[in-house]
Formats: structure tokens, sequence, C-alpha cells
């Protein structure tokens, strides 16, 4: 798992966090209809993958780090919940014989298109299984982290590309080509900072002039991105251009919300069970 505590990326990050964002206005996203906490899904049009890809994206550069080994699997968590929120997903209702959250499966809620390819790709996986997964079992499987060879089929096939592409279609990356000695690839830098400084002020205001301390007063996307952040081991450039006493207090706050029981917390959200299943998969592995 990641640490909360590693600062060594913090001058390389904060030289792309010096714009302030002049406008806070996104479009609408699918949503619940049943789902009686709309504020969790107004002016939204970036998923919850983008948002992750996005904060882990070298601004100039237009790639992750090579040695972050753990965002390909975040992403996967990513699209559960993003699922979950847009109400196509469940985890199958609490048991005698099944109570934690890790042992309770995955659950089909509707097949309608959300409109996005990994979301819809990844609902017919789901729907085609002939028993269904666990959480942890579905993020193996999209990985391709599995040795059932009649498995493989589940695999989300270049998931970073697929979601650098359709943020290259919302105007918010560009494509370039860069050479790196024996070999070219294919970048994505950012050319819509505002953007990105939008989603960065978010997280940290929810950290700071917004904590609430309670994780079930917080937007539950807002909670679901900080989770997936830290799941992907991306959560540093979020905080990286603060002050050094408010990086403290927005790192002490964020460790102390991810060091509560998923369990417990997850017996008092209501909508919010998957998030905290994909917490509790990844502080298993």
């Amino acid at each position: 798992m990641t640490t909360l505590t590693h600062r060594g990326r913090r001058a390389e990050a904060g030289r792309n966090l010096d714009k302030k964002p002049d406008s806070e206005k996104d479009a609408p996203a699918d949503r619940d209809l049943n789902d009686d906490d709309p504020g969790d899904f107004k002016d939204i049009h970036l998923t919850l993958m983008e948002e992750v890809l996005l904060l882990g994206l070298k601004d100039k550069e237009g790639y992750t780090s090579f040695w972050n080994d753990c965002i390909s699997s975040g992403l996967r968590g990513g699209i559960l919940i993003e699922l979950a929120l847009r109400g196509r997903i469940h985890l199958e209702p609490l048991s005698i014989r099944k109570k934690r959250l890790l042992e309770r499966k995955v659950l089909l809620k509707s097949d309608a298109p959300t409109g996005d390819v990994l979301l819809d790709e990844t609902l017919r996986h789901i729907k085609a299984t002939e028993s269904a997964e666990t959480v942890q079992t579905w993020i193996e499987l999209l990985t391709g982290e599995t040795w059932n060879p009649f498995k493989l089929q589940y695999q989300l096939r270049n998931v970073r590309e697929r979601i650098a592409k359709a943020l290259v279609e919302k105007g918010i990356l560009t494509t370039e080509k860069q050479n790196f000695l024996l070999f070219d690839m294919t970048t994505h830098p950012v050319s819509n900072a505002t953007e990105k400084q939008r989603l960065v002020k978010k997280l940290q205001e929810s950290m700071l002039e917004r904590w609430v301390n309670d994780p079930h007063r917080m937007e539950r996307r807002t909670l679901a991105l900080l989770v997936l952040a830290h799941s992907s081991d991306v959560l540093e450039n979020v905080f990286a251009s603060l002050a050094d006493d408010k990086y403290n207090v927005a790192m002490n706050r964020t460790k102390d919300l991810l060091d509560m029981d998923p369990e417990v917390e997850a017996a008092k959200a209501r909508g919010a069970e998957m998030i905290w299943a994909v917490l509790a998969a990844f502080n298993k592995s």
C-alpha cells in the first residue's frame, strides 16, 4: 500500500500548481434517480477514473510516474465506485453468513448504458459472469491479475490510454509523441490547467477550509476521490503546493480518514458502501 507521509515529490508536483482556477462550472453527469442526495452529482463532467489519472499525470510531460505501480488497480477501483454511484451495481445485502465487506458480492442493479466506454464494458463483464464476484476479485480481474485463463477475458486493456483519450476529447489533455531513446511513446500533456486546478483546489479545501471531521457529511464523490487518490499513489500531488503547515494538517486529516475501519463506516453509510469496500480491498492488498 501507499504511504501518506512521503514528501520527496512535493517540489516536482508543486511546479504545476501555480495558476488559480477561473471557473468551477461543470456539466451534469449521469446519476441514480433513486438517490436522494443530488448534491453529489451536480456540476460533474469527469468520471472518477479521469480525475485520478489527471491528478497522476505530470502536466508538461503528459505521463504518470514510471515508479507508480498502484494506479492501474486504483483506476479499476474507481470504475466500480463510479458504477455504484450511478446506480448500476451494488453490494449484496448483509446476511448472517456474509457480513464483511470483502465477502459480499458485487451485484448488477441496472445494465442501462452509461455512455462511458470503460463503464459499459465493465457492466457487460459483470452481467456475463456466471457467479458473482467480490470487490477485491473484480479489481484483480479487471486489472488482469488472475491465474485463471478462463477469466482473462475480464481484463480491461489500455485503460490509461483510453481514459487519456477521453480527456483529450474533453479538451483537458492534448496528444504528443516523445522519444525515449529506444522507443517513441504517446504522451498526453495537460492543455487545460484550469480544470486540474479546480480539482486540486476542491480536494485541498475538503481537507482544510471545508473540513467536516465526519466522512458521512462529505460529498460521496469527494470521499471516493480521496480514497482512490490514496490507493493510486497520487495523493501527494494534491497537497504538494500547500505551505508546510497546511500540508501537514491536510495529510494528517486524510490519514485519519483513511485509517477508519471500513466495516464500521460502511454500516453507517447509506449509498457509500462501495467506497468503503474498495478501501478495504486496497488495505488488504
